[in-house]
């Protein structure tokens, strides 16, 4: 399917539900899916208030299509995110409420402001915004795996025992070596090679996973940023875009949380503290080595960037033709950033001064 017909399904769905496309708003800033959103005309758009009350507007709703020749950095779990998002009603508070129209379900859009539109990364959160992550991480804990009846697409051998960490953290590392690198080698190879990253960075990886601490598994949800976080008019906390939850090692949650928030160094260290005392509070032995394991599983994600980074910023500047020495620039000094941060955990030697990698991204380009 071209980008043009799934942009066009996604938009025509919108227009036939509700009621033309004077209403639609979009297409959405996303990484996945092509988002398009608009009210539904008819009763169906009507929904029960958070506190139980009639709202006096109609819901807005997201129309989704998946983008076409996407590349997949994240490991999927569930076979689909809208009937996950089922199962937590009740369970998770504030998640997006599901309705199914014309054959296709559809997730309530929520009206708000990301919380990156108001704290951006970098900078600290108020007390009340932590204290709705903490208890987000709350209900997360609680829900076992053996609760949770959603149907897994995830292969048999990602879905190790129970409170097997090392084999969790394996089966990631495994992920990135095969669906990330290998997949993509015969694009980007010559590329990586120009930052000395080969197949041995993900043995060096794999031999800092040793005599893991076993933590109960949970619910986890997997991209906990400032910009799956929405602030409604009410200051409550939503979590949106679940596609990437799984059931794994609840630390790997919150080192996932703290690498993409990017929290001034003394509220992450609060975070991970009041993290710790609320899971142990909920089940026993999830927060068990957290200190010596956080770091291992914070490497682990700044290596995972290094991969990230390193596809998605040439990709930008392949389709980029008109693209500047300031383009170039910013593109080198992420990625020297990105690749000195990483470089410990795959085992890589100084990454290049910043014109080097400017040159890399020219020759590839």
């Amino acid at each position: 399917m071209s980008a043009e017909s799934t942009t066009s399904a996604a938009r025509d769905r919108a227009a036939r539900a509700g009621g033309g496309v004077a209403a639609i708003v979009g297409p959405l800033q996303g990484y996945h899916h092509e988002t398009y959103v608009a009210p539904l005309p008819d009763e169906a758009g009507y929904g029960q208030g958070t506190e139980g009350t009639e709202q006096a507007e109609p819901w807005r709703w997201k129309f989704r299509e998946p983008r076409a020749a996407l590349l997949w950095f994240d490991r999927r779990c569930f076979l689909s995110e809208e009937e996950l998002l089922v199962a937590l009603a009740g369970r998770v508070r504030w998640i997006p409420e599901v309705k199914e129209k014309d054959g296709f379900r559809l997730q309530r859009f929520i009206e708000g402001r990301t919380l990156g539109a108001s704290s951006p990364a970098g900078t600290s959160l108020p007390d009340d915004v932590v204290e709705q992550i903490i208890t987000l991480f709350r209900q997360l804990v609680a829900v076992a795996p053996g609760t949770l009846t959603v149907k897994r697409r995830c292969l048999e051998r990602d879905r190790v025992p129970d409170g097997d960490t090392a084999g969790f953290l394996k089966g990631l590392i495994r992920f990135t070596e095969e669906r990330v690198y290998l997949r993509n080698e015969p694009r980007f190879g010559r590329l990586f090679k120009e930052f000395a990253i080969d197949r041995n960075s993900f043995q060096v990886l794999r031999d800092r996973v040793k005599g893991m601490e076993s933590r109960p598994f949970t619910l986890l949800h997997g991209d906990l940023h400032r910009e799956n976080f929405i602030v409604d008019p009410d200051d409550r906390l939503w979590t949106i875009d679940w596609e990437l939850a799984m059931v794994g090692d609840p630390l790997y949650d919150l080192a996932t949380h703290l690498h993409l928030m990017r929290y001034p160094q003394d509220q992450a260290d609060e975070v991970a503290h009041r993290w710790r005392l609320a899971v142990e509070d909920v089940r026993a032995g999830s927060a068990a080595g957290c200190k010596e394991d956080l770091e291992l599983l914070l490497a682990y994600k700044r290596a995972q960037s290094v991969f990230t980074d390193v596809i998605r910023t040439a990709e930008v500047l392949g389709t980029t033709p008109d693209r500047d020495d300031d383009t170039l620039h910013h593109a080198a000094a992420k990625l020297h950033q990105v690749l000195t941060a990483g470089a410990p955990a795959l085992g890589l030697p100084d990454p290049p001064e910043c014109p080097d990698i400017e040159l890399a991204l020219k020759r590839w380009a």
